[in-house]
């Protein structure tokens, strides 16, 4: 993946945490850690959201992590770092 579909990944997946936070009233890090304690929705109806959001998630951080490393190759490649100014 290059940087500019890492980043419109990125972006995208903020926008879809966003629209289950204001959803469900919470933020989705606390949605995730209870939702990896194994604690199910209070509505059977939520599950698909449930497992849609901590999918989310975890693509997310995997994005962001993604990019970190190709930032730092990209730092640490003399030619590229004018392109990083």
């Amino acid at each position: 993946m290059t940087l500019d579909e890492i980043l419109q990944d990125i972006h995208a997946l903020e926008e879809d945490l966003l629209v289950y936070e204001r959803k469900y009233g919470i933020p989705t890090e606390t949605f995730y850690e209870s939702y990896m304690r194994g604690e199910e929705p209070e509505e059977i109806a939520w599950v698909p959201d449930w497992s849609m959001w901590a999918g989310a998630h975890e693509i997310l951080k995997d994005r962001q992590e993604r990019y970190r490393k190709q930032i730092g190759q990209a730092e640490s490649t003399p030619n590229t770092n004018a392109a990083l100014s």
